[in-house]
């Protein structure tokens, strides 16, 4: 059966990470989060697999290639081109991207899923499939009720009573909301649907082909599940999904690495005296990192592999990423630490090295200056911070 993976966006609502890591690739507990997908792929029969990709594509192709290690087979679809010997991506929107697809070579010859890249799931997909083709739909989307104080957050989907849908309405208010009902960003497509989509140019699936299809009266449904659907569209979302995955609340994505105490799950050879630090779990310890003496964990927090927390440093409930050095006494409380930014659980980021803060949180690989100037002393005794 075939599938395909939309992995082509730049994922601007999640920098800085997609500054250097396209969104597909973003790690929960190092483990890309298209993995996830292509694992659930491959557990319902779809083992053939297209990905259309763009922004720091190479990313993508170089860590999935063939798709042999998964069990699966996957091709590429790269949407740019070169210029200067670089490669710019110059997507081609959800829909446009199916279509150039299947214009090289009708690859989509059956009914198909089609899964957005940047979200956790636990579906049932052959259920899905099943009842799509009961309803005898050209295109089916895979919904989920929320609250409706979520609703002004999501796309919502307006169906009839046998499920055809009527309607979209795009993060209504909670008073002007005709339904709960949210598109998740999981498809079920026949080949028919090409018919609507135009080649050579960009076109989207929510807010083009959709309303394409209900003008037109196609047969196009939506079906709401129950299932665990964990999004990370922006900063704050991944935060959230990093803090339910160590709260055990994502059924299928383990914690890895061994338990050492309970809660606290540790990768190789982390370098740390668990009698003279204080660790509350759930926390998540990456291999070959150094955890010096007096430092203080507070979970849910993932600190990534080789990191190096100084002695007095405080994290808690943060998502610290791999290679980060946190200076003596510096304090963490609901943050994520990427590289040369430090962004709080609402996505506002600060430039460490343009604040001129980048000691305190330093990359673990970097000689440390061992003087600072008066300005350096004065900042860090206000942040309670003591260099040497």
């Amino acid at each position: 059966m075939k599938a395909m993976i939309l992995a082509a966006g730049k994922g601007t609502r999640v920098r800085p990470i997609t500054q250097t890591i396209p969104k597909p690739m973003i790690p929960i507990l190092q483990k890309p989060v298209m993995e996830f997908l292509v694992e659930l792929l491959r557990q319902h029969g779809f083992d053939q697999i297209m990905v259309n990709v763009s922004h720091l594509a190479d990313v993508i192709e170089n860590y999935f290639r063939d798709g042999q290690k998964f069990g699966v087979q996957i091709a590429y679809s790269f949407e740019g081109r070169i210029k200067e010997g670089e490669l710019i991506g110059e997507a081609l929107g959800s829909a446009g991207g199916m279509k150039r697809i299947q214009d090289f070579s009708p690859f989509f010859d059956d009914t198909f899923v089609v899964l957005c890249g940047d979200a956790l799931i636990d579906l049932d997909l052959t259920a899905a499939v099943k009842w799509h083709r009961e309803k005898g739909a050209i295109a089916t989307i895979v919904m989920k009720s929320v609250s409706r104080e979520e609703v002004p957050s999501y796309g919502v989907v307006v169906t009839d009573d046998s499920g055809k849908i009527k309607a979209f309405q795009e993060k209504p208010s909670v008073e002007e909301a005709l339904s709960t009902d949210i598109n998740t960003g999981i498809y079920i497509f026949e080949p028919e649907i090409f018919n609507y989509i135009p080649s050579g140019k960009e076109y989207d699936i929510g807010s083009q082909l959709f309303p394409a299809l209900v003008a037109a009266g196609a047969p196009f449904y939506g079906i709401s599940m129950d299932f665990e659907w964990v999004d990370i569209g922006k900063v704050p979302d991944y935060w959230r999904a990093i803090q339910s995955v160590l709260l055990g609340q994502v059924k299928n994505v383990s914690i890895p690495g061994i338990e050492v105490r309970p809660g606290i799950y540790a990768g190789l050879n982390v370098a740390v005296n668990w009698d003279k630090v204080d660790i509350t779990g759930p926390v998540y310890i990456g291999g070959m990192t150094i955890i010096e003496d007096g430092a203080k964990i507070i979970g849910p927090t993932m600190i990534g592999p080789n990191c190096w927390l100084c002695s007095g440093a405080t994290v808690e409930n943060s998502v610290i990423f791999e290679y980060s050095r946190l200076g003596p006494e510096v304090r963490l409380v609901d943050k994520l630490v990427f590289g040369r930014y430090c962004v709080d659980k609402t996505g506002a980021a600060i430039d460490l090295q343009a604040a001129a803060l980048d000691w305190l949180i330093t990359d673990a690989r970097q000689v440390l200056p061992t003087q600072h100037g008066e300005e350096r002393r004065a900042i860090a005794e206000i942040l309670g911070s003591h260099p040497e």
